[in-house]
């Protein structure tokens, strides 16, 4: 077989750095007439910096690349560089203005006149083209540079997956060891969330309450990159627990993290009967137990079915909630949240749900017409044929990465029409 020939990193990974680079070069014949605009908006706080910030910035730019007046290149670091003919500068400079009004409380701006940082510097292409080209050079270097360190951040982090995967196994002794660590680590910045939402038609989410939990995956490649902490599912099942009490006693603290709105929290049987969760409720406030849910997972329950009805006729008497975590579809339609006493079951996604066909959708659709369709989460959900096959069945609570992303597209939606609101009164 023959060998493919080698690429260069600039064919492997072509970048607006790059793509403006060549067309500098190729502008040295026709740099007359042509003026280059450098906007450094890399200099903003970070709050300033957000892609919604950053597209509404470029789109004054839009008219005249669609006119054919000037080329915009959007870098890597999120400055802008507009290179355009001269015959329409005075427009240039109105939107440039307009972009800065945007920004006019980031310090860059109030402190411009006070400081070496500027906002944006202005070229003739024709004067100043040796200064434009070495400041274009750099910036390609630079970049070239990052895009190295980031291939070799992603191998080192493949590299630890495939040793996590292959690591020590658990052992009891391991174990002790893990949790020894555990007790005086702070895991507050392994805590993360995870909204369930209401969908509309134009697939915007309303939140209804959101879950929160300790990421085993930042566990692992944060605290544990040498043990296999899934080798030993017994094992695995103790170390749980043992999170279980530190997601206590983070909820319990409300500097450690935020527990506002409806919450729900995933732990073990055995966590709710003992004396930390005690603890965590004696110091809960009882209107607060009303907007908790607890969410256990269904191998768990069966596991110790009278230790479950106990624990769960416990906990709503205080009146928290309760989820029947892990269904599935093999064991959705098996499986009875109602005989369980459950408030909310979820059901992961599965493209199967959809494959299953007609018999096992109407299951589901009277599952949820039964109990009401704010009884099932559908989890999980990483695509648009997830919620589409949720709301064929009645399906209205979803959960995942695509919800996620909504949400985030959500966000980015209302602060880009606030933004545009804000260029307008001005």
């Amino acid at each position: 077989m023959a060998t493919p020939p080698t690429e260069t990193p600039n064919q492997q990974l072509p970048s607006q750095e790059n793509l403006l680079l060549d067309y500098i070069r190729r502008l040295e014949k026709h740099k007359q007439g042509r003026k280059v605009v450098h906007l450094y908006l890399s200099e903003l706080r970070p709050f300033n910096r957000r892609d919604q910030h950053l597209r509404t910035a470029a789109s004054n730019f839009e008219p005249f690349v669609k006119s054919m007046d000037g080329q915009l290149f959007t870098l890597k670091n999120a400055d802008l560089i507009f290179i355009y003919k001269d015959t329409i500068h005075p427009q240039i400079e109105t939107s440039v203005q307009q972009i800065r009004y945007m920004f006019s409380d980031d310090p860059l701006i109030v402190e411009e006149d006070k400081s070496d940082k500027k906002f944006s510097v202005w070229y003739d292409a024709e004067r100043d083209f040796d200064a434009i080209l070495q400041s274009v050079q750099g910036m390609a270097q630079a970049e070239q540079k990052r895009q190295t360190e980031v291939r070799s951040r992603m191998d080192a982090r493949a590299a630890l997956k495939a040793k996590q995967e292959q690591g020590e196994p658990m052992t009891p002794k391991v174990l002790a060891r893990i949790e020894n660590a555990l007790s005086r680590a702070d895991l507050s910045n392994l805590v993360r969330r995870q909204f369930i939402c209401r969908v509309d038609d134009q697939m915007i989410p309303e939140q209804v309450f959101s879950e929160l939990f300790i990421s085993i995956k930042d566990l692992r490649e944060t605290m544990l990159p040498d043990i296999n902490l899934t080798a030993n599912r017994w094992l695995f099942q103790h170390l749980t627990t043992t999170l279980d009490r530190r997601m206590l006693s983070m909820l319990t603290k409300t500097d450690s993290i935020s527990i506002s709105g409806d919450i729900s929290f995933n732990i073990n049987v055995g966590t709710v009967l003992s004396k930390e969760f005690q603890s965590f409720d004696d110091n809960i406030a009882a209107g607060r137990r009303g907007a908790m849910i607890i969410e256990l997972q269904k191998e768990d329950i069966f596991c110790d079915l009278t230790s479950y009805v106990f624990a769960r006729e416990f906990v709503q008497e205080k009146g928290y909630k309760v989820c029947l975590d892990g269904l599935t579809v093999q064991t959705v339609d098996i499986i009875d949240r109602e005989k369980l006493g459950a408030d909310i079951a979820k059901l992961i996604w599965h493209s199967d749900l959809v494959d299953r066909g007609e018999e096992l959708h109407a299951k589901v659709r009277n599952l949820v017409k039964r109990g009401g369709p704010d009884r099932l989460v559908l989890c999980r959900c990483d695509n648009r044929e997830s919620i589409d096959f949720g709301k064929s069945v009645g399906i209205t609570l979803f959960q995942g990465r695509y919800i996620e992303n909504l949400i985030a597209e959500d966000g980015r939606r209302r602060e880009l029409l606030r933004l545009k609101r804000r260029i307008e009164r001005g």
